[in-house]
């Protein structure tokens, strides 16, 4: 797809302000998930997340959506950042992925402490941010005083800010809309050599471990060789794909699109978030930039 019909962007949120519920409405307004499909919070599946309630490994969905502005199909990529304060790391790497982000608050609750910790990484990734005041229906909801606190605490113009309620389905489209007029499509350089970011990976039992990318520049190619520069260690593709939110398996991804990898992994340690994949006949010399160790919690 020409890139600039892509657009990379994530939900940032406090906890229980309502990102998995709208990341559902996302899904079901652009036919993703039909309703029978839509168990409640489909992002989070992990076990773990539904005992706890929060998003913690970062899922990402492709949905294609035709603008009502211009009538173009746009591939919106989600990408989900963990909402927990404690993964902070593997959200800044979700949102390097990323060129925008849509900012939910909740209109009853207001700005909270975590809601700005994720605002400020997504400044500092110069997303482009889109504010969004989520649960206007409730009868505790206070648009007006949140709107205010939003832009007195973190800085954002919210002239346009959005009025939703995921829950009822209200203002979906037309997040939708903004995030094609707002948020910048990928810088997508598809002859350069290969550069991917590595920003979530779990182990499948059938398959081995799933790695989530965002390539930066260049291409890949099913049987495509693959390094991964922190550990050094060769792959070759095996099965690649997007989640749409099903797996829809590919024999190609380009620069400024985000898929999966299956390379035959037998250990989720071989796979480091904020690693670099590039190709093994012709490596880059440059990394991408944020890489760190991560200790084990």
């Amino acid at each position: 797809m020409d890139p600039k019909y892509i657009r990379n962007f994530s939900i940032i949120a406090h906890i229980d302000h309502g990102k998995s519920t709208l990341a559902d409405a996302l899904l079901s307004f652009t036919g993703s998930l039909s309703d029978r499909e839509s168990k409640a919070q489909f992002l989070d599946n992990m076990e773990l997340e539904r005992e706890r309630g929060i998003t913690i490994k970062a899922q990402t969905v492709c949905l294609m959506y035709r603008s009502k502005v211009d009538n173009e199909m746009y591939q919106l990529n989600l990408i989900d950042t963990p909402g927990h304060v404690d993964f902070s790391y593997e959200v800044s790497r979700s949102l390097a992925a990323c060129e925008g982000a849509v900012l939910v608050v909740d209109a009853a609750q207001g700005v909270e402490a975590q809601t700005l910790a994720n605002v400020y990484l997504a400044m500092e990734n110069n997303l482009e941010i889109i504010p969004v005041l989520n649960k206007v229906d409730l009868p505790t909801a206070d648009p007006e005083g949140v709107k205010k606190q939003i832009e007195e605490t973190v800085g954002l113009d919210c002239t346009d800010i959005i009025h939703a309620s995921a829950k009822e389905k209200l203002g979906i489209q037309e997040i939708l809309e903004a995030v094609i007029a707002k948020v910048p499509p990928p810088k997508a350089n598809r002859e350069n050599v290969l550069r991917a970011l590595t920003f979530d990976s779990w182990f499948d039992a059938y398959q081995g471990v799933v790695i989530l990318v965002r390539l930066i520049d260049g291409r890949i190619k099913k049987g495509d060789k693959i390094k991964f520069l922190a550990t050094d260690k060769d792959y070759e593709v095996l099965r690649m794909g997007k989640y749409t939110p099903f797996a829809d398996f590919v024999d190609e991804l380009q620069s400024g699109e985000v898929g999966f990898l299956i390379c035959g992994i037998k250990d989720i340690r071989d796979v480091k978030v904020g690693d670099t994949v590039t190709s093994a006949k012709n490596p880059t010399t440059e990394a991408l930039a944020g890489f760190q160790r991560i200790k084990p919690m």
